[in-house]
């Protein structure tokens, strides 16, 4: 087996490089934190659309209320208060399949669609809304509990991807398979965040694999405010005594 490298970074006594460029010298003040993100990840320098798209995900996958992730993490920190990694790690449990993380489903999708022949795609994209909707599954990047008929998040998105001149194709194949999903489902679903977000991290490039990664730096800040939160307003043993009265025991 030849040796394993890595090409993220190294550390001298005197300075520490990160993908080649000098921490003190060319990174410190002159990145963002969403820039430094990408050139970590991505191994080159975001461009400013690159950056714009990034930062707008990061934004928006930060905070939707008292989600399950927000209650784990409220519950744990009530719990081990002199721990806040442990109340965040428990709240970034929640970023699935289900919840948060749903734009790697999503992406998997429009890969299939662009990897079409351009006159196909209408045809691949009916093809996996039929797929989807015979096996009487929900569709990753579709659907909203609350937000009805549409998500107000999904057209913000895509406005923000058009001011910066991103090519589109991801979106496009969004698009398309929104219209099947319709027909397949026969009602509307709406594009729902994480099907928006799926398709502009695909526009600037970002695997697939490591989409819910995204989810997961956003969301961990967003926690942190639900535990500052429960420092100074605690909710955690209201939210234990209305779970204890809402569910009574029924056994002998």
């Amino acid at each position: 087996m030849s040796r394993p490298t890595t090409k993220i970074a190294r550390h001298t006594t005197e300075a520490i490089y990160v993908r080649g460029a000098s921490l003190v010298d060319d990174l410190i003040g002159r990145l963002t934190f969403t820039e430094m993100m990408y050139f970590q990840l991505m191994g080159e320098r975001p461009t400013p659309a690159q950056a714009k798209i990034l930062d707008a995900v990061l934004v928006t996958l930060m905070e939707h209320g008292i989600t399950p992730s927000a209650i784990a993490s409220r519950l744990i920190y009530d719990s081990c208060p002199e721990a806040i990694q442990a109340a965040v790690a428990a709240g970034l449990l929640g970023v699935g399949s289900t919840f948060i993380g749903t734009m790697e489903g999503c992406a998997k999708n429009l890969e299939e669609i662009l990897a079409a022949p351009e006159p196909r795609r209408q045809a691949a994209a009916r093809a996996i809304a039929q797929r989807v909707r015979a096996a009487k599954q929900s569709i990753p990047g579709f659907g909203h509990p609350h937000h009805k008929p549409d998500d107000p998040r999904s057209p913000r998105l895509f406005q923000v991807a058009a001011q910066a001149g991103v090519p589109g194709a991801h979106i496009g194949a969004l698009k398309l398979l929104a219209t099947e999903v319709d027909v397949a489902w026969g009602r509307h679903l709406t594009i729902n965040a994480t099907g928006a977000i799926a398709a502009l991290l695909g526009e600037i490039g970002v695997p697939q694999e490591v989409m819910r990664g995204i989810a997961v730096v956003s969301r961990a800040a967003g926690l942190v405010g639900h535990i500052r939160e429960e420092q100074l307003e605690p909710s955690a043993r209201h939210i234990w005594d209305v779970v204890s009265e809402s569910i009574p025991y029924s056994g002998k």
